[in-house]
């Protein structure tokens, strides 16, 4: 069976969806979860997902998940937090990350998100990702990239972000 990590807002969602569909999952949950509504709380309690500066070491052993799903949450860090936080993701996955980043000329976050967040999102280009994922010796996937894009393809599918397939 798959071990899947989700590390990003909403992993009580996905966590919740992946557990109903039979698979572990295990979630981050990086920013505060005062809104969070009962069945997220309960997850919490369980040890399903955890609140956690991502910013810091996450609170696995190494090659604790097969795959390690982040989204909406690089793009909030500096630099030299990137620069802890990619290294420590792929740390704990065996098969690989698959990486939901915003697109460079999308709306920026809103105002009245700035207290959640911290700051602003910094909408890296896909060209600034991949010399990023080269200098820190992350490989794209082109397996699972391949396939994806083939799924869309058929399903006239055009995501809002962009999407990364990396080996870790």
């Amino acid at each position: 069976m798959q071990k899947v990590l989700h590390v990003g807002p909403d992993s009580c969602t996905v966590v919740s969806n992946l557990l109903k569909e039979g698979k572990e999952a295990w979630g981050v949950e990086p920013y505060d979860l005062d809104d969070a509504d009962s069945s997220c709380k309960s997850l919490v309690r369980k040890g399903f997902v955890r609140l956690s500066d991502i910013k810091f070491s996450l609170p696995y052993r190494p090659d604790s998940f097969n795959l390690v799903v982040v989204s909406d949450a690089l793009d909030y860090l500096t630099p030299r937090y990137l620069n802890k936080t990619l290294p420590d993701l792929a740390r704990v996955s065996t098969d690989g990350l698959v990486i939901f980043t915003g697109n460079p000329g999308q709306q920026k976050a809103k105002v009245s998100e700035l207290p959640k967040f911290g700051r602003p999102a910094k909408l890296r280009s896909n060209s600034w990702w991949t010399r990023y994922f080269i200098q820190t010796g992350l490989t794209e996937n082109e397996g699972p990239l391949k396939k994806f894009e083939q799924a869309a393809s058929k399903g006239n599918y055009e995501p809002d972000c962009q999407i990364f397939h990396l080996s870790s």
